[in-house]
């Protein structure tokens, strides 16, 4: 699932869900789920609001990890989609959408042909 970065100003920068993932995704009324960030694996707490029409993950962690790896540089603060990949029971890998764009474009192995 593609999810946004949500920034409420430096230092304060979550993940956008969106209702749509989180019908899908999200067991109802889970407490937390575990996010994988590149080595660093974190536990979030999911408010109850996150399936009454908030879908917001913040964690001063995630923030943290957002802020350094993606927010860095991007002065306008807007949002940055990155990719959710669950990862097994309310676990889930976030990466950048274009690590998983350049995995969908290497061309399949074949023979080579010569002309």
């Amino acid at each position: 699932m593609v999810v946004k970065t949500q920034s409420k100003g430096i230092g304060v920068t979550g993940l956008r869900v969106g209702t749509h993932n989180v019908r899908r995704y999200f067991p109802k009324q889970i407490p937390e789920i575990e996010l994988q960030l590149d080595h660093l694996q974190i536990q979030c707490w999911l408010a109850p609001s996150f399936w009454q029409g908030e879908p917001e993950i913040n964690d001063s962690r995630l923030c943290a990890w957002l802020e350094t790896k993606h927010m860095h540089g991007h002065s306008d603060r807007s949002p940055i989609p990155l990719a959710m990949i669950p990862a097994g029971e309310n676990s889930f890998r976030l990466q950048p959408v274009s690590d998983l764009d350049a995995k969908k474009e290497k061309p399949a192995p074949g023979p080579v042909a010569f002309g």
